[in-house]
């Protein structure tokens, strides 16, 4: 899923419309989480939200779409709370969201959808306003896009899958001519009323968190190179897609083989970024959510307590072990941690990093399908924050910083160091490599320079040589269309000497038949004459198994001419089974 802010998000022009709801007088008072007292506390401030858009195809009644909302509401108890001013800090109410109206919001002459959607969620979504949510709508003749945004105090990003979630599923009831009926989830304030029961955290917790920050001066930890005058400034936004799905596959086999998970393959690339740079360990804020159980996996809340990750060693295992000690030191009740500093210590130059799992979440939604964005706000920030997504398509980073040249120049080093080497580990991986016998091969999507190499491969068989052609450019012009969708993999085998000794073409195809089944298609095997007999060919099927099942593949078919029997016996003896016939014809 893209992440982006709300300056740099993809939108069609088209009417501009927000759902106005109808609320009721205050109701029965609630508890206040650590995290919303500091976030409210702040007052009443543009780009205090988040929000997600995505796209509906057709045209959908948006009578509709605001009946879908309103049991969207309904289901979240956070969705019909509001905030006050207090004499002890923010105070948090219930109250009844019912029924209103939809009003058109004006985009001026020349105003760019975008500033015209900033100004309507940063008035709408601010922590005071009743309520801190806002449902819009762009009204396009390809079908309407949706975005629906809120005070950060009432959702993270998990919530916002859920929401959006909940209203295409009551969408779909109504548009069947169903009423949207959605079963309460647990609200918020239950979870936060729960912590609040959990016993203070051991001595040694405390301990810790006083030690790291003492190694932070005393505050939580700031970004370690220069980024200008310590004051508000206009943020930088940088999106970068980080790993593509080879990339990211073969990075999380590296992870897999030295037994960590992605997240601490990746902080150790952070650390190492860090040391050479800036000659100092890794230190940031570390937000972990606090969804410790399953009860509140469908609830909308912020459900995020901050923690600090500390890694001075790059081993993968260290770093496991320092993600680890992040998590426990986020698992307990920062209120009573943090008391001897007076809340949360914070300065100018705030470094924090998030890190969000698509893949690992129990709550899913068509991404793709729904061309999804996370949509951050535009705000003037002292610190540097790092958003990154992992998800079906890769690993995709957002970066928020204060513009100023001296952070310019050592924030986007510090990016651009640390993806050249993710992307490095990515390519060196155990995920891109073969080894067959002592000898060491490696795996890698062709490069166009390699056509004139794959197309001699193809050529070397008694029966492709009279099919294949001396016209390269057809064969430069069908690598342009390969390379153009990515569910196609057009791989190359390399030897130590960087020469292609294999190929083969795989192809992610997704049906219907047999209950939704994704195949994996396998074409175009080959290896070269002065390599076969070596195990390389079974070497690179079971790679090609591989790739199918990270991209979802529960089943791979392979075609071979009925006159190759040596070919027939090598894929039966990797349980190939020829129960099918298939056939071609010329078009």
């Amino acid at each position: 899923m893209r992440l982006t802010n709300v300056a740099h998000l993809r939108l069609p022009f088209g009417r501009l419309l927000g759902y106005d709801v109808t609320v009721g007088p205050l109701g029965h008072a609630l508890p206040v989480s650590f995290d919303q007292h500091r976030h409210v506390g702040s007052g009443d401030r543009p780009g205090s939200w988040m929000a997600l858009s995505f796209q509906l195809t057709g045209p959908v009644s948006i009578d509709d779409l605001a009946t879908a909302w309103l049991a969207v509401v309904a289901r979240h108890g956070t969705l019909r709370s509001v905030f006050l001013p207090g004499e002890d800090g923010p105070a948090l109410h219930s109250v009844d969201v019912t029924e209103g109206g939809w009003v058109e919001h004006e985009i001026g002459p020349g105003q760019a959808v975008n500033d015209a959607l900033r100004d309507v969620l940063d008035h709408a979504c601010s922590p005071y306003n009743r309520p801190s949510h806002r449902l819009c709508v762009l009204e396009t003749a390809a079908g309407p896009t949706v975005v629906i945004a809120a005070d950060h105090a009432h959702v993270d990003m998990w919530s916002m899958l859920v929401i959006v979630r909940d209203l295409l599923t009551a969408l779909d009831a109504v548009r069947r001519g169903n009423a949207p009926t959605l079963p309460p989830a647990p609200a918020f304030a239950e979870h936060t009323e729960a912590l609040r029961q959990l016993p203070q955290a051991p001595t040694e917790v405390h301990e810790q968190w006083t030690r790291v920050l003492d190694n932070s001066g005393g505050m939580m930890p700031r970004f370690p190179l220069p980024l200008g005058t310590a004051r508000l400034q206009r943020e930088r936004v940088e999106v970068r897609d980080v790993l593509d799905v080879d990339d990211s596959a073969a990075f999380s086999a590296q992870a897999r083989g030295d037994g960590v998970s992605t997240l601490a393959l990746v902080v150790g690339a952070m650390t190492e970024v860090t040391a050479e740079l800036a000659g100092t360990a890794l230190r940031a804020v570390f937000p972990v959510h606090s969804r410790f159980d399953t009860t509140w996996h469908d609830s909308v809340g912020w459900f995020i307590t901050n923690s600090v990750l500390e890694s001075g060693d790059a081993d993968p295992r260290a770093c496991a072990d320092a993600v680890k000690d992040a998590v426990r030191l986020g698992s307990w009740p920062l209120a009573d941690i943090l008391r001897p500093w007076g809340g949360m210590p914070e300065a100018p130059g705030m470094f924090a990093i998030s890190w969000l799992d698509l893949r690992r979440l129990p709550v899913r939604v068509d991404s793709a399908g729904l061309a999804a964005q996370y949509v951050g706000a535009t705000i003037r920030t002292d610190g540097v924050m790092l958003w990154f997504i992992l998800d079906e398509t890769g690993l995709h980073l957002r970066c928020r910083y204060p513009d100023t040249p001296e952070a310019r120049k050592h924030v986007g080093a510090w990016l651009d160091t640390l993806i050249a080497r993710l992307r490095a580990k990515a390519r060196a991986s155990i995920g891109a490599r073969l080894r067959v016998g002592e000898r060491m091969f490696t795996v890698q999507r062709a490069e166009r320079a390699d056509v004139p190499d794959l197309v001699a491969l193809l050529a070397d068989d008694e029966i492709s040589r009279t099919r294949e052609v001396a016209d390269l450019a057809r064969y430069e012009e069908a690598f342009d269309a390969i390379t153009r969708d990515q569910v196609h993999y057009l791989a190359v085998v390399r030897d130590e000497a960087n020469v292609i000794v294999g190929t083969m073409q795989l192809t992610i195809i997704p049906g219907l038949s047999r209950g939704g089944t994704t195949r994996l298609q396998i074409e175009g095997v080959r290896v070269a004459a002065a390599h076969r007999g070596l195990g390389i060919g079974t070497a690179m099927l079971e790679w090609a198994h591989i790739h199918g099942r990270n991209r979802g593949a529960t089943l791979a078919q392979i075609t071979t001419d009925r006159l190759r029997e040596r070919a027939h016996t090598f894929y039966a003896r990797l349980g190939y089974a020829n129960d099918h016939i298939g056939l071609k014809r010329a078009l």
